[in-house]
């Protein structure tokens, strides 16, 4: 990572060398020393990152360096760069200008752990200081393209291979790799005839077409245009490196003001303030799961995906057979050998909760029933130790009335995870009236610990996140109540840029938990919610849950995968505003009653709990962009016609006399 100390044995091996180094600073110092010219080859070295894994990179070609004045490239001068840990974006761009080969050196202990890649993408932009021609003609340009189009990062060990560095080795021979770089004995790995040929016209326009067609699956277009203009740019100068230079240069700047694009970059900043939420460690290692229901087996399997030794108790051990099976499943996609074993082993089922004991943290993830919730708690209290934190993942009950048992309510908090865990990176901590501050802050920081992004909220009925959901949810299946064909209000939700419709996500999320939060919102809020359809009860009460289940409001192959029909019509403006609108309105009144902070962690929370259309940068930021006003009259309007559920809340007015 920029602008992080290199090891001294680095520093030791290029001394003994005669060889000076650059230290980068995010990139600055990298171009200040691209730029100073006159350097002998094998004479200039450049180090930068953390402890951990290292690259040494030069160029291949003689002379002195210059401006060639062909576009602003520099010319071939000769350099030679070690690199520690990860290495992307724009700094990554500057490290390449002018060199050509590079090789990336990382101790045995640590693993392959260094990590290359352009997340541009991620932001609304694609490469813009040379990555995008760089890239696309030193290894094959079908794995470039691929890199910056999903903004990904690979591992050393894959960058190696695909030539983006010449070699990984352990630390302890990082004098001989940089003798054998400034040499020029190093062996280059690069894209060779096949990359040649791929950049050649009509191999470009074949493969652009294949390209458009699966990244408009992925990312429309009309919501996300950096992948589209990334296919055309390369399709268009990939046959030219300088011509490629100079066009990315131009589609840089047209993406960068860009609406949408400034409201993703402004996401990756929600983003980092979520993470400030957590910082400092939580000194937790070891966790109790008392569930192994589908929420404490995902949870237990994060927690030990995430380093943390994790039991897990349930008194099915058909539950608990299920919870390991799927251990073992996140383990085996996300991690190699010996990773992937020792994350298997830091999870024990546990039958007898024998746990319990020596856990720093105890998360309750049993059914939503108070009554239950209150006997678990009770044995937790006298078994658990005396500094642990207990904590419940409920979603819809009151916490005031689950904490009402306690001997000791400052230890307990709510830390809500969202389904699945694996993917949705929210976590609401609640806090309560009685907690103490030790308690909550060690659970934002465990959040943070487990790779997660901590949201502060007060307890109050559905927190934030299901508080919002529900009537955008509940709205849609009224719809179907009204024989609206489920697939088009999955499509008109869609279209307005949430990756998945309400009707998939009500499946995803569980029937059986959607009915519970309807009825607790219901019952607890002061203000009207979508009526329960009454054949919503009768599906949970069949056991048709969702997809989990394989049956709800679709019905999924072996895979998960819902089986949809195709759409009669086209959905209308007016089905997306009766779907969004009550979910943005629903975010207003927490924030009038003082449930979440402020706007900006409102509209964090919804984007990455939810996957709220994230070029729209948030519920808020939408009614700000769109206009309040307009917001408000459009809500009286739907109150007109569907009911008091649509009625506005306070806070708009309020916003308006202001």
């Amino acid at each position: 990572m920029a602008g992080a100390r290199p090891r001294r044995g680095v520093d030791q091996h290029l001394q003994r060398r005669g060889l000076p180094r650059t230290r980068h600073a995010a990139g600055r110092s990298s171009e200040r020393a691209l730029e100073g010219g006159g350097v002998p080859i094998g004479q200039a070295i450049g180090v930068c990152g953390r402890r951990g894994s290292l690259a040494v990179s030069r160029s291949i070609a003689g002379g002195r360096h210059r401006r060639s004045g062909r576009g602003g490239e520099c010319s071939h001068r000769p350099y030679c760069r070690a690199r520690c840990h990860d290495s992307r974006g724009g700094a990554w761009h500057l490290r390449w200008r002018g060199t050509r080969t590079g090789s990336s050196l990382r101790p045995d202990h640590r693993g392959d752990d260094a990590k290359f890649g352009f997340p541009e993408v991620l932001v609304g932009l694609h490469p813009g200081l040379g990555g995008t021609a760089r890239l696309s003609h030193r290894i094959q340009p079908l794995e470039a393209m691929k890199l910056m189009l999903t903004g990904k990062t690979v591992t050393a060990g894959k960058a190696s291979a695909l030539g983006i560095v010449d070699a990984v080795v352990a630390e302890r021979n990082i004098g001989r790799a940089i003798d054998e770089a400034a040499s020029r004995r190093m062996e280059r790995h690069g894209a060779g005839r096949i990359g040649d040929a791929l950049n050649l016209l009509p191999a470009r326009k074949a493969a652009a077409r294949q390209m458009r067609s699966e990244t408009e699956k992925r990312a429309p277009a009309r919501h996300y245009p950096a992948p589209q203009s990334l296919i055309d740019l390369w399709e268009k100068h990939g046959g030219s490196q300088p011509d490629m230079l100079r066009a990315e240069r131009a589609s840089f700047a047209r993406l960068l003001p860009m609406p949408i694009t400034q409201n993703l970059i402004r996401n990756f900043f929600l983003r980092e303030t979520l993470k400030g939420n957590g910082k400092g460690g939580s000194g937790i290692e070891r966790v109790h799961i008392v569930g192994a229901g589908n929420m404490g087996a995902q949870i237990g399997a994060w927690c030990a995906f995430k380093g943390m030794h994790v039991t897990i108790e349930d008194p099915e051990p058909q539950s608990l057979g299920r919870a390991v099976a799927g251990m073992h499943r996140l383990a085996d996609r996300k991690l190699h050998d010996p990773e992937a074993l020792r994350a298997k082993d830091r999870f024990i089922p546990d039958p007898h909760g024998d746990g319990l004991r020596q856990a720093d943290l105890v998360i309750e993830a049993a059914p939503e029933n108070v009554s239950l919730k209150g006997a678990i708690y009770a044995r937790l209290e006298s078994e658990a130790r005396r500094d642990a934190i207990i904590a419940t993942n409920t979603s819809s009950l009151d916490i005031a009335e689950l904490t009402s048992g306690l001997a000791r309510p400052g230890r307990f908090v709510g830390i809500h995870f969202f389904n699945p865990v694996s993917r949705l990176d929210l976590i609401e901590v609640v806090c309560h009236d009685g907690v103490d501050e030790t308690t909550h802050t060690r659970a934002l920081r465990f959040v943070a610990d487990i790779g997660k992004l901590p949201l502060p909220v007060k307890a109050a009925p559905g927190f934030l996140v299901n508080r919002a959901l529900m009537p955008y949810l509940g709205e849609a299946l009224l719809m179907i109540d009204e024989r609206e064909q489920p697939e088009r209000i999955d499509a008109a939700a869609e279209a307005f840029g949430m990756p998945v419709g309400p009707v998939e996500l009500a499946d995803q999320v569980g029937l059986d938990i959607c009915l519970a939060v309807a009825e607790s919102l219901a019952e607890n809020l002061d203000r009207p919610m979508p009526r329960i359809p009454e054949w919503l009860r009768a599906k949970v009460a069949n056991g048709e849950f969702g997809r989990k289940t394989g049956q709800g409001l679709y019905a999924y192959d072996a895979d998960g995968k819902p089986k949809k029909d195709k759409l009669r019509h086209d959905p209308d403006e007016a089905m997306q505003d009766r779907l969004i609108l009550p979910m943005v309105d629903a975010v207003a009144a927490a924030l009038e009653e003082g449930v979440v902070a402020d706007a900006d962690s409102a509209d964090a929370a919804m984007i990455f709990g939810t996957g709220f259309a994230p070029f729209r940068g948030g519920p808020m930021h939408y009614a700000q962009e769109r206009g309040r006003g307009n917001v408000l009259a459009t809500l009286d309007k739907l109150a007109a016609v569907h009911g008091a559920r649509f009625e506005p809340s306070r806070w708009w007015r309020q916003k308006a006399e202001a």
